[in-house]
């Protein structure tokens, strides 16, 4: 629960901000460069008070992605900041890697990322905030420490930074798509080449504000580049290389080569259990989340700009769930 700083009837007028854009920002995109003169603000809260037009370029409002031009004058009025109330939880997590900077999880399905309606505790949020006592809250965020997300049902990977530097410099990685991701998704149905590439815009979905499509009326550029693992009868396991980070990206991209990840509730991963070989189905109709993890990443350090290959071993489940189809039988690429 966020609450404000100050107490009831002593809240401060917004802070004026201007930033007059000079050779070191130019190009940027406006999110990163506000965030990188403000101390303490994030880039998706600075992207946030852009698209509320809190935040204008030479009087004009802008979207989040525009880059800035040596010169432009960037106005605006800051909200009082919000301190983040969070519970330290003694959640058990794997932590793969842990120093100063940052820690780097190996997420367990089922468990949410941060705080959200419906999830206030029992996050990894909370569970960071137990397990690194020197974790610092980013204000104006109600997800302090973290950078990118996973779904509740994905596994794998996810970073955090334990202070509101590193905060910024992996976001702004993430941002400027320096950060390489492998995934991997066992999906129904085997395609008919070994790999490929799919480039199909993501966005919300037209009707249903819950899931996103590659038919939304305000699409983002989506790549994923994948490669066939493993075969198996009806199902295939592949390597997602996200070269973008759209929301249920790896998800929506399986679906729409008409290969959905197999347990996916909600693109069509259930269904689809229905076509495959009999003692395939009713090993998969056990399956209770959609069969995606976030295997390896390659990010640089925010501290010595080194770069860091971090790999999470399979969660257990799916980890059992390839076991037993090998044991049905495999077929060999």
């Amino acid at each position: 629960m966020a609450m404000p700083e100050n107490p009831p009837g002593k809240m401060p007028s917004p802070t004026p901000v201007t930033i007059v854009v000079s050779a070191p920002d130019v190009g940027k995109r406006l999110d990163v460069c506000v965030a990188s003169h403000i101390s303490d603000l994030t880039r998706s809260a600075a992207a946030h008070l852009i698209q509320q037009a809190t935040v204008v370029v030479n009087g004009d409002p802008k979207r989040p992605a525009y880059r800035v031009r040596a010169g432009d004058r960037i106005e605006g009025r800051l909200p009082p900041p919000l301190i983040v109330q969070l519970e330290p939880q003694p959640i058990d997590i794997d932590i793969l890697y842990e120093d100063r900077d940052l820690v780097v999880v190996n997420k367990q399905p089922g468990l949410v990322v941060h705080p959200a309606p419906g999830h206030s505790s029992g996050t990894l949020v909370n569970a960071l905030l137990y397990h690194c006592p020197d974790l610092s809250p980013i204000k104006g965020e109600i997800r302090p420490g973290i950078v990118h997300r996973l779904d509740k049902d994905t596994s794998g990977l996810i970073v955090a930074a334990k202070n509101p530097q590193a905060h910024s410099r992996l976001t702004a990685q993430f941002a400027a798509r320096r950060v390489h991701k492998i995934y991997l998704a066992l999906v129904c149905g085997q395609p008919a080449a070994a790999s490929g590439r799919i480039e199909l815009p993501v966005g919300r979905h037209p009707t249903d504000r819950k899931r996103m499509s590659t038919a939304s009326r305000r699409p983002r550029a989506a790549v994923t580049e994948w490669n066939v693992s493993r075969k198996f009868p009806g199902l295939s396991l592949l390597e997602l290389d996200l070269k973008t980070g759209r929301t249920h990206q790896a998800r929506v991209h399986c679906a729409a080569m008409g290969h959905p990840i197999a347990g996916d509730p909600v693109y069509g991963g259930r269904k689809a259990i229905r076509q495959l070989p009999r003692p395939v189905a009713d090993l998969m109709r056990s399956v209770a989340r959609q069969m995606l993890h976030a295997w390896k990443m390659e990010i640089f350090h925010p501290r010595s700009k080194e770069v860091m290959h971090l790999e999470a071993p399979i969660a257990g489940d799916m980890r059992a769930v390839l076991d037993s189809l090998a044991a049905v039988r495999e077929n060999p690429l």
